[in-house]
């Protein structure tokens, strides 16, 4: 893990080093254990290589400003990081401009958990937007432990001034390539490199899973920053979610499995919090209308089968034992590869008319692919499929899994884009 890289590394390099491009500030956000943090550490010091000095400072670690103290007493200040507020992230922020008017490349500062600032985002707006009016050639890097959405607030506008940096779980390919995971290892144990060093021990990689992951998008990342009004029912879905991957549901229904008052509107807007933290996707029924997609019930799909398997209680190899289990399993890792490698102008849904259903159905404009996941090799026929190339004869359908379709290791190996392409390539 030391020494792997993710392509997100070079990206980021390129954006912090290419002069050309008007100056904004990077904001990497993404769910937690997406390796962040390790990114931008493996960048800087590629930047730092280069002549560009920069240094980055965790909002929450309380050693964050030692190295500091000798160059500016002033940013030194507060550290506790319950005292760092807005005016400690000021003083920092005029900490890096002095850097950057001293060094004749600038400077990058990278502030790690911008979250644990309250009302950050107007400070940092306003501050960069004075680099701006004076040439500062200050570079800034914001992270946050939570997708962009949970971040600043659904109705937060900051265009103009933040580049997006999208950082998302862990594919098969990257997980393979970092910790050697065999396929079945990846389908169980999900793409979390923190805990990928712990599979051997299975009770500590389930108990990294929930009290490194799991506890803190609960804790942190949704009852911090944002609104929560029953944050017992919340606790409840966020472990009732996993359950539920690859199948549609009625919201209806979950209120009956959770313990407490709750009505159908709470738990839409909850299921929305934990899309928003990067822990499940509701996928829309596919009618070939966008007006009528959302007047259905969501599937839902887990975008890390980790979650699924650490509060399922089976063992990989029980799991394995299970068909049913199994099953979801393995349709949900290709629900996740898809929804993960998603393109902006992609759209993922399921299609469904009774008694037929395709499990994903991938649109991009006019091209739309159907895709049905089978994860034993029987042989089956496909009247999902067959129904749905009927009900839209311009769409392209492909099986994974099963015998004929793309092998499961291949398909996890490429992203949503690719199987467009393929799809299109006649």
């Amino acid at each position: 893990m030391i020494t792997y890289q993710r392509p997100h590394v070079d990206a980021l390099i390129r954006l912090l080093l290419d002069d050309r491009r008007p100056p904004r500030i990077v904001a990497i956000t993404g769910p937690r254990q997406s390796g962040k943090t390790t990114i931008v550490r493996q960048a800087l010091w590629h930047v730092r290589a280069s002549g560009l000095q920069s240094e980055r400072i965790a909002v929450d670690d309380p050693d964050a400003m030692g190295g500091l103290s000798g160059r500016s007493s002033e940013a030194a200040v507060a550290p506790d990081p319950r005292l760092r507020t807005v005016d400690w992230l000021i003083r920092v922020w005029k900490w890096g401009r002095e850097q950057a008017w001293e060094h004749p490349r600038g400077f990058v500062l990278a502030l790690d958990e911008i979250q644990d600032i309250p009302g950050w985002s107007r400070a940092v707006k306003g501050l960069w937007d004075s680099d701006r009016d004076t040439g500062c050639p200050l570079r800034v890097i914001i992270l946050g432990s939570a997708p962009w959405a949970l971040l600043t607030g659904r109705g937060e506008s900051l265009a103009g001034r933040f580049t997006p940096f999208d950082v998302r779980h862990w594919s098969l390919s990257e997980m393979v390539d970092a910790f050697d995971l065999t396929l079945d290892e990846y389908i169980y144990f999900g793409g979390y490199p923190g805990a990928a060093p712990l599979i051997r021990d299975l009770r500590a990689w389930r108990e990294y899973v929930a009290y490194s992951i799991i506890a803190p998008v609960f804790g942190r990342d949704i009852l911090a920053l944002t609104r929560v009004d029953k944050p017992s029912l919340m606790r409840q879905l966020v472990d009732l979610v996993p359950e539920y991957s690859g199948q549609i549901v009625r919201y209806d229904h979950l209120v009956g499995r959770l313990r407490g008052t709750g009505h159908t509107t709470t738990v839409a807007h909850y299921l929305e919090l934990l899309s928003d933290a990067g822990i499940v996707a509701q996928l829309p029924k596919y009618s070939g209308s966008a007006v009528r997609r959302t007047e259905s019930h969501p599937k839902l799909n887990v975008l890390n089968t980790g979650l699924m398997t650490a509060l399922s209680g089976y063992s990989l190899e029980q799991a394995r034992a299970d068909r049913t289990f199994w099953g979801r399993l393995v349709e949900s890792a290709v629900g996740a590869q898809l929804h993960n490698t998603l393109e902006v102008s992609m759209r993922l849904a399921y299609w469904r008319d009774d008694p037929h259903e395709v499990d994903f159905v991938l649109a991009q404009g006019p091209r739309v692919l159907g895709i049905e996941v089978k994860s034993s090799q029987r042989v089956r026929a496909l009247p999902g499929l067959a129904a749905f190339e009927k009900r839209f004869p311009r769409a392209r359908t492909l099986l994974v899994g099963g015998r004929g379709g793309v092998p499961l290791n291949e398909f996890l190996a490429q992203p949503a884009s690719f199987w467009l392409e393929e799809a299109w390539q006649d």
